[in-house]
């Protein structure tokens, strides 16, 4: 695997995406996806969504349901069309209930768009974040890094 210390082109559309997102544009998000895109937004627990215009049906409807988004990026390495990274994905319920996600996502390129996207994630961790409990000492450790 290679490992890179300055930014490349995925990683800029990854961190495109992610700025879309915290503004809530949903397309700018989606314009960073190929048409026939496979995303797996919580591998092994749900079903990938296939398409481009499922992932548009997710994101807005994850949308309704999220006030602030403050998604960052700790870590990323390349092999060939795909890369790979760690962060934390961190939102406010319309409740106000604080939802921070360590996660590891691997993406696989076509040109400068995201064709395959799985994301890797403990969904007991948000549900308990969801239901009232704060994060544990350990996720907390794990998502207070400086981000890229």
């Amino acid at each position: 695997m290679t490992v890179l210390a300055t930014e490349s082109r995925k990683l800029a559309v990854m961190k495109a995406l992610i700025a879309a997102w915290s503004q809530g544009d949903v397309q700018g998000a989606l314009n960073c996806m190929t048409d026939d895109i496979v995303w797996h937004y919580a591998a092994g627990v749900a079903p990938p969504l296939k398409g481009k215009a499922r992932a548009g049906k997710f994101l807005e409807t994850f949308k309704s349901q999220i006030t602030a988004v403050d998604w960052r990026i700790f870590d990323f390495a390349e092999n060939g069309d795909r890369l790979f990274v760690e962060g934390v994905d961190e939102h406010r319920t319309l409740s106000g209930a604080v939802i921070a996600t360590p996660y590891a996502g691997v993406l696989e390129f076509r040109g400068d768009q995201i064709c395959a996207w799985r994301d890797y994630v403990d969904v007991g961790v948000m549900e308990a974040q969801r239901g009232g409990a704060p994060a544990s000492p350990w996720v907390t450790d794990l998502i207070s890094r400086a981000p890229l």
